[in-house]
């Protein structure tokens, strides 16, 4: 009885303390100092025995004795790489013609049994002084069909590779002691047809809170706009958890915070009980506020709200959610509107990779690839074709960037309609956000009743989640499924009846070219050339009625002549490895990016930029450097804005013409090398002069760095572009240079590429060193430098080659 009684007092102790303590949320980042090596898909001995005991982690809570693996404390891992995250092991496997197209033939997959799956494992110390507080992991992405384990215990797994995952460690840990984490990630089959990578590809949280909390993505603040604009109401979701052992009688208060950190809203107290072990109680609180700042793509403004729960008089948890205030309607005439004003969407549609990092792109990185849609004038973004990371959209919302996300697969089972709501719930509060697309180029559902059930069921649980946003679905022509979504996805126009369906249906929501060609091909190539795998534009080989056509302006002037559309999303934005369709191996990557892998720009950056900013553009192609045998008969190509372009070539005048509206200029003349001159005019006077030259060999390197700073937690970096010019400063557009890399100081190279299609060199040093050889592509490469946690200092990055004039840069860590 006495035994009996103590234990009571124990759990009683402990409950006290998850109700009265009053705790801070914690969120601690769990990138660095993670342990890899491969396991074996294929071969459960060599898959360091996993599952091979008497007692498997199926059997028993945890295999007590059993097991020899890397879920096992006692396991030596030694021996294998240290890495930080986000890490894309695909990166450094070689390339195969045998190895899948749809992946960039990368040697992953099913048949790569021993590069397929990877093992994780990472020690963390958790204080005595937690113990009472509820602690959970959270995976943000995990590339794929992750099994979870702590300290030896089985967590759960995610088949997955795109959604956000959330462990609940409290009863497992080691409080005052050492704690392990172990991930074991099987690629070995395909999620998506693109390239994917394979591993923890993005950020690992440890949550510490109060037992009675704010549950993960709890909060959902929708907002409705006076028809002034001057004030909104307000009202706030909040779902509260209790993971203590007994009930809570607990209250809420919300407080808003404006940009400069004056609180501006705090509601009314709202009270409730939570039983013991509640998962969730949902709490409705509202507000009105006035002289309100909107968010719009000029003015990205953001509020904070501050989520404070109290158990008894002890505030227990604050949880935050930023949030803006916009009005977003797609109208059937004036199109989609925001904030009551018409704008038209000018997208891109973008994967998830990048040369020299896979799928494992750090947060900088993304804020560059964001900044190169921007710098053409582009406003949003599709998710292609899956739910993207959360730092993404954070800095969407920060820079003004629309979105539309999208579901990774069609359906309503249990499994499909848990990762939907996974996605919506996480990511509803995202300002950036406009549509959710349900899915994309479903060809077994688009055009039969079973698809149009589906497409229905599916859209109603998005209006259930978020009654603040339409549904949408990327469609590839067919001609049912897409009346169960409320805003209709056109995947290129050659495939839908636009016009057709307008006539038949003027009361749609406003549609959008979900997806459209962007006409591209290899970077600075105007020749096919299938044994290096680089492709000509197809804005300059495709013909209609014997005529060349630019694909990628009928695309833009078709959408942007008819108000009642919303606008288009261009195929890509960036290039990505995988998918390089017309072309086969040795092509590894797709070249539809208007930029390539890297984000140098391509002919058609110029085009976009001409129409969808305000900024003076004059862009002549080809370069006279890659135009062919002397004779051969040319076509110069202006990209402009001016109201009338007049051409010179080799001095002579090939005359001066008037630039159509959302168009281009083309004339025809014989290839010499020499100069190409070309003067823009607008309201009848020269504003531009741009000339391009027939150049001579590279001679030196200019390098320019995206930033020269970078904090040392081993998760910043450093983007520097490459560039070969010649002995008169002139950039050599088909310059292919090796150089040698050499960095020194506390950093080290993380990746490199060029922007090559049929790129199948190392994209980084296996074993952290720091000389490296490089190739330049087209006159252009990529170094991306991190910083090593905890180590301050000077960083300096050297590249020569034969016949090139050495180039330094000095970075800080700090």
């Amino acid at each position: 009885m006495k035994k009996l009684l103590s234990v009571l007092l124990l759990i009683q102790f402990i409950a006290c303390l998850s109700v009265s303590a009053q705790q801070a949320r914690e969120a601690i980042l769990l990138n660095n100092g993670w342990k890899f090596a491969y396991g074996h898909a294929g071969d459960m001995k060599k898959d360091f025995t996993h599952g091979t005991e008497y007692f498997t982690y199926f059997a028993k809570a945890k295999s007590f004795n059993q097991n020899q693996g890397p879920s096992s404390e006692q396991f030596n891992d030694s021996t294998w790489q240290t890495v930080n995250l986000p890490h894309d092991w695909v990166v450094d496997l070689p390339f195969s013609k045998e190895a899948s197209h749809s992946h960039g033939y990368k040697t992953v997959g099913w048949k790569y049994p021993e590069t397929s799956v990877g093992w994780y494992r990472r020690k963390f110390y958790i204080p005595e002084k937690d113990l009472g507080k509820h602690i959970s992991v959270r995976f943000d992405g995990i590339f794929r069909n992750a099994q979870v384990f702590c300290n030896g215990f089985y967590l759960g797994h995610e088949p997955s590779g795109y959604a956000t995952q959330v462990y609940d460690l409290t009863e497992y840990l080691n409080y005052g002691g050492e704690n392990l984490l172990t991930v074991r990630v099987d690629a070995s089959t395909e999620e998506g047809w693109y390239y994917e990578g394979a591993g923890i590809y993005r950020d690992v949280w440890l949550d510490k809170m109060s037992q009675v909390h704010v549950a993960p993505f709890g909060t959902f603040v929708a907002t409705h706009i006076d028809p002034s604009y001057k004030t909104a109401d307000v009202n706030i979701e909040v779902c509260l958890a209790n993971k203590g052992l007994e009930a809570a009688g607990c209250k809420v208060v919300n407080r808003i915070l404006d940009a400069t950190g004056k609180e501006v809203v705090r509601t009314q107290e709202s009270s409730t009980t939570l039983a013991s072990k509640q998962e969730e109680v949902k709490l409705l609180q509202s507000a009105t506020m006035d002289n309100i700042h909107l968010w719009d793509l000029e003015h990205p403004y953001l509020y904070t709200l501050y989520t404070d729960v109290y158990v008894g008089e002890k505030l227990v948890d604050t949880y935050t959610t930023s949030f803006g205030i916009r009005n977003i309607e797609f109208n059937p005439q004036k199109g989609f509107l925001l904030n009551g004003c018409p704008v038209k969407l000018k997208g891109t549609n973008l994967h998830q990779d990048h040369a020299g990092v896979g799928t494992g792109i750090p947060d900088r990185l993304w804020k560059y690839r964001i900044e190169k849609m921007k710098s053409m004038g582009s406003n949003a973004i599709r998710t292609s074709h899956n739910p993207v990371s959360p730092a993404m959209l954070d800095l969407c919302d920060r820079m003004g960037m629309l979105v539309i996300e999208e579901n990774r697969l069609m359906g309503i089972n249990k499994e499909h309609v848990d990762l939907l709501e996974r996605m919506i719930k996480r990511d509803r509060n995202h300002p950036c956000i406009i549509l959710w697309s349900i899915g994309n180029e479903e060809w077994a559902l688009e055009g039969n009743e079973r698809g149009l059930r589906i497409t229905q069921s599916m859209s109603e649980y998005v209006h259930q989640l978020d009654s603040t946003r339409l549904t949408t679905q990327g469609t590839a022509g067919g001609r049912v499924s897409l009346f169960g979504v409320d805003v209709k996805g056109y995947n290129y126009l050659r495939q839908n009846p636009i016009d057709e369906y307008h006539r038949e249906h003027p009361d749609w929501y406003a549609p959008v070219g979900s997806e459209e060609t962007s006409g591209c091909g290899t970077r600075n190539v105007y020749y096919t050339d299938s044994l290096r795998g680089w492709m000509a534009p197809i804005n300059r080989t495709a013909e209609d009625d014997n005529r060349i056509v630019n694909a990628m302006a009928r695309g833009w002037q078709f959408y942007h002549e008819r108000p009642w559309l919303a606008g288009l999303f261009y195929w890509t934005g960036l290039d990505y490895r995988g998918e390089p369709n017309p072309m086969l191996y040795p092509a590894t990557g797709s070249q539809f990016g208007i930029f390539d892998y890297c984000g140098f720009p391509k002919d058609e950056a110029f085009y976009l930029k001409s129409w969808w900013t305000d900024e003076s553009v004059l862009h002549l192609s080809p370069h006279w450097n890659l135009s062919g045998h002397e004779g051969d008969s040319i076509r110069v190509w202006a990209y402009s804005n001016c109201d009338e372009v007049e051409l010179f070539v080799n001095g002579k005048n090939l005359g001066r013409k008037p630039m159509p509206a959302d168009g281009y200029i083309e004339w025809k003349t014989v290839y010499r090398p020499g100069a190409l001159m070309a003067k823009g005019y607008k309201g009848g006077k020269k504003i531009m002069v741009e000339k391009i030259e027939t150049t001579g060999k590279a001679a030196r390197i200019l390098m320019e760095p995206y930033n020269t700073t970078l904090k040392a937690d081993g998760q910043d970096i450093a983007i520097v572009d490459l560039t070969l010019k010649d002995e008169k400063n002139r950039e050599v557009p088909d310059a292919m240079n090796e150089m040698t890399v050499t960095l020194t100081g506390p950093a080290t190279i993380l990746g490199y590429g060029n922007g090559d299609p049929g790129f199948k060199e190392t994209e980084r040093p296996v074993n952290g060193e720091k000389t490296f050889r490089i190739k330049a592509f087209a006159g252009k490469a990529q170094v991306i430098i991190r910083s090593l946690e905890g180590q301050k200092g000077t960083v300096q990055l050297e590249v020569s080659g034969t016949g090139l004039k050495k180039a330094t840069q000095q970075f800080i860590t700090d």
